[in-house]
């Protein structure tokens, strides 16, 4: 799945460069420039890869040792250790 997300960002990445709707003046649904909208479906995709991101290749380690660390602070702090 992490080479899924890297494509993905990649593939992103060329896609954002779009030249072709420079000068199109095209409105869809009667309002909206077909270039923001194709904006705004690149932010789409670029949220929903991020999400695969966070989901799938995020390190699991990192999380477990700050949720051992706070553990162990909450720990010295209820016995009363202060170092200050």
């Amino acid at each position: 799945m992490k080479y899924v997300v890297v494509g993905l960002i990649v593939a992103l990445l060329i896609l954002h460069q779009d030249i072709w709707f420079w000068e199109n003046g095209t409105l869809l649904f009667g309002f909206m420039p077909i270039g923001l909208l194709y904006h705004a479906g690149i932010s789409i995709s670029a949220a929903i890869t991020w999400y695969l991101a966070t989901q799938f290749c995020w390190p699991s380690h990192v999380e477990e040792e700050t949720l051992a660390a706070v553990g162990e602070a909450s720990e010295t702090s209820s016995k009363g250790g202060s170092d200050a």
